[in-house]
Order: C-alpha cells, then structure tokens, then sequence
C-alpha cells in the first residue's frame, strides 16, 4: 500500500505505480471519500482493479464519458430525485443550471481535474461590474454538489478516479439573538395571533418551516409538549431539515398562549383565516411590527430559534441536550451556543476571585 497522510492539510491520499500485462507502468493517485487511512487503502485497491479492467488494458470496448451537461441530467433523475428531499432536489438542480453548466458544461467528466475546479472557485469568488462574489459557504455547496456527481460516476465507472477537491475556509458563522429582556419585550408587543406564534418559536426553538407545517395534533396542551414531524419547503411540507421527528418540552406560560390560540379552523396551528397555510413571505410583516413596537432591531425568524438555544446556554443546559431540542444532525451544529453573552462570561470569571477569597479565609 502506498497510502500517506499529507501533512499540510491532512488529507489521506495514496500514491502507487501499476504494472499493466502489457508491462507498461502507469502512476496512479488520488484521494478517498471519507478522509481515513482505512479509507484511502481501499480506494487504492479499486483505483488498481478500475485500471486493470480498463478497455485498453482487457480489450473490450471503451465506453463512452459524458459531458458534464449530459450527466446531470442522469444525476437529477436518478441519484438525487432518489436520495433527497424536494427542497434538496430544487437546490441541486438550480446550482447546476446557474453555476456549474455554464462553466463545465461541455467538458467530459474525466475533463474536470483538480485545476478546473480551481478555477471555477477563482471565477465564482471574482467581483466583477460591481457584482459581489459569491461566499466561500456558498462556492463550498457548488463544490460539494460537483464533488458527489464525480464520485458518482467514478462508482459506475466513468472515469477512472475522483479529483481532490479543496474546501474553501468559511469563517465562524455570526449569529444573533435576543436578550431575555427583548425577548419578553417583542413577544408582548406582538401582533394579534402572531404573539402565540413569536411565543412557541422563543419557547421551543423550531424552524419557520416546522412553525408553519404544525398540526393542533402535534400539541399535547395537557402533558406540555409538541411532537416537531413535519416541515415546509418550498411550497411542500416535508420531514424536518434532519429527516427525523423529534419532542419538545412546554412551559407552562407557553402552554396557556397556545390554549388561548386555539382556533377552529381547520388542522393547522397557525393559518389564514380561511384555514390555508401561511407563506413564509407573509410571516415577515408581523414579526417586524412586533420589532417595531418593541423598539427593537428588525431581525427574522431565525433569531427566535437562536435566543431559544442561546438562553439554554446560558441558563447552563448541556450541549447535548440543546442539539437534541434543535434537531441538529449533529453536534458540531451545535456548538456555535457553547459561547455565551459578555456578562455571563464577567460573571463565570468573577467565580475564580470568589474561590480565590474562600482560600484565603481559610
């Protein structure tokens, strides 16, 4: 096994030179998907078997690589429509029409190396005409979608081996969130019936999609806590962001808000008058009016669910515990809270001279 692990990104990569019964030599090289060592011996043995079985080498006809556009077109169809959720599904598709087409469009697959793609992130990161680049996040899931149609077709055999691919750095994400203060301010300065919806969002930290997607029978009003099984994207209601259902605890305050909320018409929690579904477009308004009246700072729904996981943080709930109530996948998602607001850290610091004081006195 020729298997090494690089020492400046730490990337496993393997390196090997194959000897063809025709006594040619060839160097073969290249990275697994998963960054192990395990990992990248057993892509070396397959890269060898591919090599040996190669038309060339056996005598069988070649066959034929497609051209990026070509692929797509069988990628959408089969891998993805098979493994992803609609709104996966409308990601993948609008990445390749607007992005990775127009630039690798007529290239063969095995055409596309690691050069190329080099190019492509210099290309998309590139301010031109006073447009703004594109975000090294967003070039990363250009690139991860690329990266999954090589893999894939170098698991049918249509080219021989899968490019490296590096990530661009993404900086920390930033985040904010309410105050205990703002958060009880903007929900009393609710609108209407938006203020039971701004209340289960600060409460139980679920998604916009998952708000609009809930059923009164998701809410268990007597035992306190609501079963998060679906979700809305895109216009289709769905498994959560996850793919997993998930329970979370009431309060009782919040309970109280929902009882008054009850309405009658029709299954959805939160809905028009007519029943039907809000958009998430028309949920923007209210929320902003509630900031308004507050005397707060415009923010979306997405804030809510951060205050939810920050104040966890901060009143000192485990990780593990918040990840759970969030429905991350993993929890890497989560650690973004594991930091808390300036004063709680004044006051975990100022712990240390109440020790320090303690020692001495004694």
């Amino acid at each position: 096994m020729a298997v090494r692990k690089d020492t400046r990104d730490g990337t496993w990569r393997y390196r090997v030179v194959v000897k063809l019964p025709n006594e040619r030599l060839i160097r073969i090289s290249g990275t697994p998907q998963i960054n192990t060592k395990a990992a990248a011996e057993i892509a070396e043995r397959e890269h060898i078997q591919r090599v040996l079985s190669k038309p060339s080498v056996t005598g069988s006809p070649a066959k034929e690589v497609p051209t990026l556009t070509k692929f797509a077109t069988e990628f959408l169809e089969t891998y993805v429509a098979s493994n992803n959720k609609p709104s996966e599904i409308e990601s993948k598709r609008m990445i390749l029409r607007r992005h990775l087409i127009p630039f690798f469009g007529p290239k063969r697959l095995d055409q596309i190396k690691q050069r190329e793609i080099e190019a492509y992130k210099s290309r998309k990161k590139r301010t031109e005409d006073g447009v703004e680049g594109l975000s090294p996040k967003t070039i990363n899931n250009h690139l991860t979608v690329l990266r999954k149609m090589l893999s894939l077709s170098a698991e049918w055999e249509l080219i021989p081996n899968v490019p490296p691919v590096k990530w661009m750095k993404v900086p920390a994400p930033e985040f904010d969130f309410l105050t205990f203060e703002e958060a009880e301010k903007i929900e009393k300065h609710a609108p209407g019936e938006w203020r039971a919806m701004i209340a289960l969002a600060l409460a139980t930290g679920l998604r916009l999609g998952e708000l609009l997607a809930l059923q009164w029978g998701d809410l268990d009003l007597v035992h306190g806590r609501v079963l998060v099984r679906r979700a809305v994207a895109r216009g289709t209601v769905g498994t959560p962001k996850s793919g997993r259902s998930r329970e979370v605890p009431l309060h009782d305050r919040v309970v109280q808000v929902m009882k008054k909320h009850r309405h009658l018409r029709g299954e959805l929690v939160f809905c028009d008058m007519d029943g039907r579904m809000f958009t998430k477009g028309a949920c923007k308004c209210p929320l902003w009016t509630a900031c308004r009246r507050a005397e707060l700072r415009l923010i979306g729904w997405h804030v809510l669910r951060h205050t939810f996981a920050s104040h966890l943080a901060m009143r000192g709930a485990p990780l593990k515990a918040i990840q759970e109530l969030l429905g991350h996948a993993s929890i890497e998602m989560t650690m973004r809270y594991a930091h808390l607001s300036p004063d709680v850290k004044r006051d975990a610091v100022r712990l240390l001279e109440i020790r320090g004081n303690q020692v001495a006195t004694s």
